[in-house]
């Protein structure tokens, strides 16, 4: 399995479409046993999801998400967790242990992505 989480500096990204990049992390037996970083190719309306679908990301972990994103990762079963803030390895950890749940955090306004953060 492939934790995406989406990365600011050294922590999880509040607006995933205007993150850094994303940390991914391979999962085997439970555990983490790598991880990768990568950078954000540019935010474009629908190219993010289908980018970590061709990494071969199962799960995307984030701050926020805008609903046209979370509608491909859905289509693309790749489950989203939103809400998640703080060390983005602590957040792959928590998932794999079954503690971390999705806040249903959506960012509506792409223009004020700074509004996303605390929802």
């Amino acid at each position: 399995m492939k934790i995406a989480v989406a990365r600011e500096g050294n922590k999880v990204a509040q607006h995933f479409g205007h993150c850094e990049g994303f940390e991914i992390f391979t999962e085997e037996a439970g555990r983490i046993s790598g991880k990768q970083f990568f950078q954000n190719p540019g935010h474009k309306p629908g190219f993010l999801p289908n980018y970590l679908n061709d990494l071969g990301v199962n799960v995307i972990i984030s701050g926020g998400m805008g609903s046209g994103a979370i509608e491909i990762f859905n289509e693309k079963n790749i489950e989203v967790i939103t809400g998640a803030s703080g060390d983005p390895s602590h957040n792959a950890e928590s998932y794999l242990k079954g503690e971390l749940k999705s806040a249903g955090s959506v960012c509506h306004e792409h223009e004020h992505h700074d509004s996303c953060e605390g929802h």
